[in-house]
């Protein structure tokens, strides 16, 4: 025997003899592990683009199953056979198969296994794992290369230890709507980093349009259709600033579709952001005229997808959970964005224990820094879940807090117990107040309000 297999085996014999204490507190679905762990197969499959390699351990830690098949529907075939093949020759009851969420690489091998009759038999639970946290885990293996066999292994010694935290794998159903909420948060991203790119033509083109203040701004709104056509329709800046007042006016009042209170002032205020504004040479009008209107085109294009991707979200969340998604839209300032996005992730309640599990999912948790006597004020969030939902739930609360008394008054409360990150952290503690709501919404099938909580119809 060689020192590493050595190694390996003390290893092994170590976490066996401490397993029993560590499944004390299990993963989701404890009760059924603490019962029939001697009865279960852990699988590990180690994804990539091209192959999966799978290792299967028995609860004493013995290697019952190694495999590499492609990542194609033969290859889910083979594994799902290899799988059926080893429960039935050790006569295991059960399965628990856990995967490196990698990219979306793992979606199609986790949707097969989790949707196959054959293996339901076997009551499978399927998850996809954080690569941070199996990477903080095979840090706990010494000197061990890396490999993809040896990835697979420690894959699935993770789950046979009894370290999985997270959800299982939810199949087809949510997969629909959270593919439609992350495209659509996939858009407005795109959307606000066009704005921000487009920032610096515009800046160089008008600069006083770019920075000016609220009350110099001639529009609020430096992306809408008014400004658009200021931007894009003179090509220089002295064809405004020496305009007639009635003629841009009158400009002014086609463009913004009679939407301008003043419009008198507003003419005003852009004639004097031009004329304050830097002059270029006149070699730059055209290519920033056409740069600018590009990016208007792409912003353009963007929010008409976002439409079409809110229609369609709309028409599959009336076809998953209406009543949960009725509880949540009760809230005020969440409305069929937000309470889609925030179903598409979390699913059903019912995957979680307690609101700590759904905030520990979404990574809206906090890291202890404490040592002897010390303990300090400042701790980070560990942003290891769930990162859309996450997003969801703070923009839901900073939504939330703008309409409801009480949430309101929490945020400055906690805005004001501190000097550095005011915003940022008020915003954060606010988000795990709003989980504690939602969670409680959910899971009583009720609906908010501002007295008392009441059933849904």
């Amino acid at each position: 025997m060689n020192a590493y297999s050595a190694r390996l085996q003390l290893a092994v014999k170590i976490r066996i003899s401490l397993l029993l204490i560590v499944l004390q507190c299990p993963m989701k679905g404890g009760d059924f592990m603490k019962n029939n762990f001697l009865s279960t197969l852990f699988v590990g499959i180690d994804v990539s683009s091209k192959t999966n390699v799978l290792c299967a351990l028995d609860f004493q830690g013995n290697k019952l199953l190694n495999l590499k098949a492609l990542n194609n529907q033969p290859g889910a075939e083979s594994i799902l056979e290899s799988i059926l093949d080893c429960l039935n020759s050790y006569s295991l009851k059960f399965v628990v198969i856990a995967l490196e969420s990698t990219s979306f690489y793992s979606t199609h091998i986790a949707n097969f296994l989790s949707s196959n009759e054959t293996l339901l038999a076997y009551s499978p639970m399927i998850y996809c794992l954080n690569p941070k946290t199996i990477a903080n885990y095979r840090k706990s293996f010494i000197d061990m290369d890396k490999t993809d066999p040896l990835d697979a292994y420690i894959i699935a010694d993770f789950a046979r230890c009894g370290r999985i935290t997270s959800q299982p794998w939810r199949g087809a159903q949510f997969l629909a709507l959270q593919r439609l909420t992350r495209h659509r948060l996939h858009l407005v991203v795109s959307a606000s980093r066009e704005k921000a790119y487009m920032v610096s033509n515009i800046y160089l083109k008008f600069s006083q349009l770019a920075v000016a203040k609220d009350e110099d701004k001639p529009f609020s709104n430096t992306y809408g259709a008014t400004s658009e056509a200021v931007l894009t329709e003179f090509l220089s800046l002295d064809d405004i600033a020496y305009s007639s007042l009635e003629d841009l006016v009158e400009f002014i009042k086609s463009k913004g579709k009679n939407r301008f209170s003043d419009p008198v002032e507003t003419a005003k205020l852009l004639q004097k952001a031009a004329r304050d504004s830097y002059r270029l040479d006149k070699i730059l009008y055209e290519p920033l005229n056409v740069s600018i209107a590009s990016s208007f085109n792409v912003i353009n294009a963007l929010d008409t997808e976002i439409k079409t991707i809110d229609k369609a979200i709309e028409k599959t969340i009336k076809g998953i959970n209406t009543t949960e998604y009725q509880s949540l839209t009760s809230i005020p300032g969440i409305g069929p964005v937000l309470a889609s996005g925030i179903l598409a992730e979390i699913g059903s309640i019912v995957s979680f224990d307690s609101n700590d599990a759904l905030a520990k999912y979404a990574g809206l948790t906090w890291r202890v820094n404490q040592s002897g006597n010390f303990t300090s004020d400042e701790t980070n969030m560990t942003k290891t879940g769930n990162k859309y939902l996450r997003y969801y739930l703070i923009e839901a609360a900073n939504s939330v807090k703008n309409n409801v008394h009480e949430f309101n008054e929490f945020y400055h409360k906690k805005f004001g117990e501190v000097t550095s990150h005011q915003h940022k952290r008020a915003l954060a503690l606010t988000s795990r107040k709003l989980v504690r709501l939602i969670f409680g919404l959910l899971t009583k099938n009720q609906i908010y309000s501002t007295n008392k909580v009441g059933e849904t119809q």
